[in-house]
């Protein structure tokens, strides 16, 4: 399944190091390697002088001290959050509070659909509130730059992207990503967002997306087309299993994801029943039980 996305995971960069990596934008990549982070999240400065900082990343003391050291003689206008996991904003409050900048972002965990202080999930930062509230279409200005906010749900429901508008350059978080695909895991993650919020993206004029963890994206239009392929074949998979008679996920997720670490597998088994649950809201499946990851499931 993974050679149906032309993947891409070269990515030279030396940790707490602030580098140029293209015109008007830099990155210092976080010393947080895992599973989901790939290298570690690369933490990006747009500007020069009066600066905006994308995603500043974990709490990880040694990468907030990297990114206040390196911007020594700037100044940051600016602080930009794609969304609100512990790999992506907590380290905004400690710069927040060095440098007196504003927080910019779609609001807390889990305001795309969900009640304020409701539980969602773990490996969200229920702490982060914006300063500034950021919707669709939205344009936030700097010193010689522009963004453009494009609401992304799906992964969760206030991702957004950015559009580094003079360079046509989108920070994609993790919506979409050169290294992997994206997990989306309920209740906050919505496949039906996913894949609408994909779809979007075909229709823009960006030439290059840089995501959170790993490389840029070059020709992204085909790359998020080959993403879709890759979430409509794995709905075919699962139909299939269906009509075979695996009824429950754990039945499914061994031989949808045997390619991929057994660690894994419970990432996976998310995917998978946000996958079904879209699959029920179309009528092409049907939940024998209250919706959940342990049901039973039939073709529909």
């Amino acid at each position: 399944m993974a050679d149906d996305i032309p993947f891409k995971r070269d990515l030279e960069f030396e940790y707490g190091t602030l580098e140029q990596v293209a015109p008007g934008i830099r990155r210092i990549v976080a010393r947080n390697p895992s599973a989901f982070t790939f290298h570690g999240t690369g933490t990006y400065v747009i500007g020069q002088g009066k600066v905006a900082i994308v995603d500043p990343g974990p709490m990880i003391q040694e990468h907030v001290d990297a990114i206040l050291g390196a911007l020594q003689g700037e100044e940051v206008t600016h602080i930009l959050i794609t969304h609100t996991h512990i790999d992506h904003s907590p380290a905004a409050a400690p710069i927040k509070a060095a440098l007196g900048v504003k927080t910019y972002g779609f609001g807390p965990h889990g305001s795309g659909r969900h009640a304020p202080g409701e539980q969602v999930e773990e490996g969200g930062d229920p702490d982060f509130v914006p300063d500034v509230r950021l919707a669709h279409g939205d344009i936030v200005e700097g010193a010689g730059w522009s963004v453009e906010c494009v609401h992304t749900p799906g992964h969760t429901s206030n991702h957004l992207c950015f559009q580094l508008r003079e360079e046509k350059a989108l920070f994609s978080g993790d919506h979409v990503m050169g290294w992997s695909t994206t997990i989306v895991s309920p209740p906050d993650g919505d496949m039906a967002e996913y894949l609408s919020s994909l779809r979007l993206l075909l229709d823009r004029d960006d030439e290059i997306y840089w995501p959170t963890h790993g490389p840029p994206i070059a020709k992204p239009q085909s790359f998020v087309r080959a993403y879709i392929g890759h979430r409509k074949l794995r709905e075919r998979q699962i139909l299939g299993h269906l009509k075979a008679g695996k009824a429950r996920i754990a039945e499914m997720v061994p031989l949808m994801y045997r390619d991929i670490p057994r660690a894994l597998h419970g990432a996976a088994a998310r995917s998978v029943f946000a996958h079904l649950i879209h699959m029920c809201e179309t009528g092409r499946a049907v939940c024998e039980d209250d919706l959940a990851v342990d049901a039973r499931y039939s073709a529909g």
